[in-house]
């Protein structure tokens, strides 16, 4: 699965970390999320998407990636 996080659009509203804090975090200085991994397991990916859909500003979007 891709991940990718739209920083302008981040409003720092940590419902990404609470959903999966496993994966997302927030900085310190403006509350933007930020990945916590590159290639997420597939256990974690119920969660990822449950991120993406309560992201108030709509900042997470999501790919799947192709199989080698």
């Amino acid at each position: 699965m891709e991940i990718h996080i739209d920083e302008d659009k981040c409003v720092g509203g940590g419902q990404c970390v609470l959903a999966a804090p496993d994966v997302f975090d927030q900085r310190d200085e403006d509350g933007v999320a930020v990945l916590l991994v590159d290639n997420a397991p597939a256990e974690l990916h119920d969660q990822i998407r449950e991120a993406a859909r309560l992201c108030p500003a709509v900042a997470i979007e999501l790919g799947e990636r192709a199989e080698t």
